[in-house]
């Protein structure tokens, strides 16, 4: 729905702006000169902006709460950032691991979350200093906001730079799931961020805190998207390389000591303590969580292109109908299909990061920027920031999987890109009227009646797969509801989880915090009468409870100890897998 008015007035933007360029000039020309004042004044900028992010989604809290974890991957990292927040890096394996055995959650050598650590670091500031994980993703996007709008003032004006600044707010800051879930998005875009707005400005300066916040921006890329990460710095070393060389570019001595020895040696500390996390979490500083993971789980391989060599034993059917079912038909398709596997790719990128409002300056700007639009006709700038999307994407296209948040590093070049095709737009003067700063101002009106809608929409009228910048949020779960039931009580509870043979595989109810003996409510896997007496004498002073989540609505009751012939999830074997 929101995305036909969004459409809609698009389309109604255009046609005025062209039909009646002159109209409500009177309006805008005093809102855009305060507008350029902000601009002016940097630091202010990136404060407003960073503040009007957090304010705006805080404000909005009676309408839209905090969100609820749904998702597999929410659930690990609020693992990492529960164990983070009690002063730890990873947790003892539990001796009755196997009945907690989950999805992206490491069981053995030790028991973690597999993900790298840096929004599991956000998650667990929120969890520490606020109560709440929720507030480190809170913080995480408005951190990211402003640091788009600073990334943006060293490539494009400072009018321009703000807008940007604003349109993430819009686009990203508020509505979407990189702030409405606890799966990532803003930290790795914070990251890439911060390299792309310390590099123009070290080739003009040269100044110390610029080199280390390129250097922290590596860090955070490297902890949050590695894989994309690599490919997004590519193009950013080597223009650094090749700035060096230039004649024109200060002594080597100066580079040297200025930014060479500051950068290595913030690289040497990055891998320093990464290699100690890995060390402390999977017993090898050179073997990551993730690998770890995928060795134990992964039915088919990163890439389609290699052969599945890897045959997993696994214990419960839910997790072997998720391996070899869900993660299996993705990589067919990118194998059988991948020419569809590329479009579906770009389509979800275009639909999350531009969408109709943000696609139409990029249109016109064809028709308006005074040269070609050949490659080499753009500028250095423009060239460079179109090549490091180019990487990043290509880096998307190669593994099996996808989400919008894989391309997060590339988010403030992407905004630099669009505000640079703005820029141009505003100075079309088809046949000496201003059409192009009539779209511009026309094109703003719509986002912001846009925005003012989702704002006033229930959520449940706004639901959006796939996800875009108001996407579907999950404020209240069974799952939360029985927990918060359970936690007010006195006494210690442990749950038994039963799935019907229909369950769908994604709906995971299976995960508990870091001390998993030291909390109040544990979820575990029914695994049959037999099995799950184990479990039930380990937590002997606890009530124990069977969960049937397939049952509309979920069924809680005490747990049946005579039930000695109670169903349980029947594992396939290796030929119905086959």
């Amino acid at each position: 729905m929101l995305l036909l008015i969004e459409s809609s007035l698009v389309l109604i933007a255009v046609v005025v702006a062209l039909l009646r360029p002159r109209w409500g000039e009177r309006w805008f020309t005093p809102v855009e000169r305060r507008f350029a004042q902000l601009a002016r004044r940097r630091t202010l900028s990136v404060v407003v902006v960073g503040a009007s992010a957090l304010g705006i989604r805080a404000a909005l809290l009676p309408v839209l709460p905090i969100p609820e974890p749904a998702v597999h991957d929410e659930f690990s990292y609020l693992l990492a950032a529960d164990t983070y927040a009690h002063g730890r890096l990873a947790n003892p394996t539990h001796p009755m691991w196997v009945h907690f055995e989950t999805f992206h959650v490491n069981q053995e050598p030790t028991y973690v979350s597999m993900y790298y650590p840096a929004q599991g670091i956000f998650l667990a500031l929120g969890q520490r200093v606020f109560g709440h994980p929720f507030w480190g993703v809170w913080l995480s996007a408005g951190l990211m906001c402003g640091a788009i709008c600073w990334m943006l003032q060293g490539w494009v004006a400072p009018v321009w730079a703000l807008l940007g600044g604003f349109l993430s707010v819009m686009r990203l800051g508020v509505f979407s799931y990189w702030m409405n879930s606890y799966w990532g998005g803003a930290v790795a875009a914070l990251g890439g961020a911060l390299v792309l707005g310390a590099l123009p400005r070290i080739k003009r300066h040269q100044r110390l805190w610029h080199v280390v916040l390129m250097g922290i921006g590596f860090a955070v890329l490297a902890n949050s998207r590695p894989y994309e990460g690599i490919f997004f710095s590519i193009p950013v070393i080597t223009t650094l390389a090749l700035w060096i060389r230039r004649p024109s570019t200060p002594p080597f001595r100066t580079i040297a000591t200025r930014v060479i020895a500051p950068l290595l040696g913030m690289f040497v500390l990055t891998l320093g303590l990464m290699g100690y996390y890995f060390w402390r979490t999977t017993g090898n500083p050179v073997e990551t969580p993730y690998l770890v993971n995928a060795k134990t789980y992964f039915s088919v391989p990163f890439f389609p292109w290699q052969r599945s060599t890897n045959f997993p034993v696994y214990r419960h059917a839910v997790m072997q109908k998720f391996y070899t079912g869900w993660v299996a038909s993705e990589y067919a398709l990118c194998r059988t299909h991948p020419i569809i596997s590329v479009l579906l790719r770009g389509w979800l990128s275009w639909f999350f990061f531009l969408g109709p409002l943000l696609t139409l300056p990029l249109i016109c700007g064809c028709f308006a920027v005074p040269y070609g639009t050949r490659f080499r006709d753009f500028s250095r700038n423009t060239r460079f920031l179109l090549i490091a999307c180019g990487c990043a994407f290509l880096a998307s296209l190669l593994p099996i999987g996808f989400d919008p948040h894989y391309l997060a590093p590339i988010t403030a070049a992407l905004y630099a890109l669009l505000l640079l095709a703005i820029s141009n737009v505003r100075r079309w003067n088809p046949r000496g009227q201003p059409s192009g700063v009539a779209v511009v101002r026309s094109l703003l009106v719509a986002g912001i009646l846009v925005f003012a809608v989702r704002a006033a929409v229930p959520s449940t009228y706004a639901q959006t797969t796939p996800a875009t910048w108001y996407s579907p949020f999950i404020f209240e779960t069974y799952r939360e509801q029985i927990q918060r039931n359970l936690l007010a009580t006195v006494d210690r509870h442990l749950i038994l989880v039963r799935y019907s043979p229909e369950h769908i595989v994604n709906d995971e109810w299976v995960y508990n915090q870091a001390d998993i003996d030291g909390s109040k409510v544990v979820w575990a896997r029914d695994m049959g009468a037999e099995n799950n007496l184990e479990v039930i004498r380990y937590f002997k002073d606890r009530k124990v409870w069977l969960l049937e989540p397939d049952v509309v609505p979920p069924k809680l009751a005490p747990y049946p100890h005579d039930s000695s012939h109670a169903p349980v999830e029947r594992l396939a074997s290796a030929d119905e897998v086959r």
